[in-house]
């Protein structure tokens, strides 16, 4: 650990430090949130007449899960940033060092999260104007944002595993979204668990999409059911971890083919 933390430090800086010099990348970070929610909010607002809905508010059952769903066609790119490393030679100058491998997977888990989180507050701010309400308050935003960090280091972990495996950035578009379209359709994140086929229903709660919409929607909600957010998040902890550990096993199988 005394490697890891200050090798995850530097790369992670490095990484924000080269996000922010991406202007067209954080007006576009910035903007995407806002186009779903209000596309989605209008085109489907009807959609809470159906049986199933709880919420009055198709505002309010939609904003989580257009946290989701930005992680998700977040996260699923964050091999990019591995691939034009290796086309570089800056992977491979940076293997050859004594650089922690788990702090290269660490540092890029970490940009994710912060990306995550300034969406996800855009997210919840373009809802309240849109006049969604969140009666879990404060406590139900963070812990939305706990939920949506954890799926993101999943998922971005993935992405980097795949990069170092595929190599090459139209194999990597296609592996992630083969990933994430399904997994979010396969989820609450639009639709009322309820409203959807049952097929679905069994596997959506198979679904770790699922499990962060649902563990989001019950934190905002006025009476939050803490014991179906608690296992949810001890869930999603547990496929992160295991994510980030075989993403960083992947390095073994890329200095192989060298």
């Amino acid at each position: 650990m005394t490697t890891v933390l200050p090798h995850s430090a530097y790369l992670t800086s490095r990484l924000l430090r080269a996000t922010g010099r991406q202007p067209a990348f954080v007006v576009i970070m910035l903007i995407q949130p806002m186009i779903w929610l209000l596309l989605f909010g209008q085109l489907f607002k009807r959609v809470v007449e159906l049986p199933g809905f709880a919420s009055g508010s198709y505002i309010d059952f939609l904003t989580p899960g257009v946290v989701v769903m930005t992680v998700l066609f977040t996260s699923g790119w964050a091999g990019m940033a591995f691939i034009d490393d290796m086309a570089r030679g800056v992977m491979d100058r940076m293997l050859s060092s004594p650089v922690s491998r788990m702090a290269m997977m660490i540092s890029s888990v970490v940009n994710q999260a912060v990306t995550i989180v300034v969406q996800g507050l855009i997210i919840v701010v373009i809802g309240l104007l849109l006049g969604a309400s969140f009666s879990g308050g404060v406590v139900g935003v963070v812990i939305m944002l706990v939920a949506a960090v954890l799926l993101a280091a999943a998922f971005a972990s993935l992405s980097n595993g795949m990069a170092l495996i595929v190599r090459t950035q139209e194999s990597l578009i296609g592996f992630s979204t083969m990933l994430t379209l399904p997994l979010s359709f396969l989820s609450s994140a639009m639709m009322a668990r309820e409203a959807a086929p049952g097929w679905i229903q069994t596997v959506s709660s198979y679904n770790p999409v699922d499990w962060t919409v649902v563990a989001s929607r019950e934190a905002l909600a006025a009476n939050p059911d803490w014991s179906a957010i608690w296992p949810r998040l001890g869930g999603l902890l547990l496929v992160a971890l295991a994510a980030v550990w075989l993403a960083t096993r992947a390095f073994r199988s890329y200095q192989r083919s060298q």
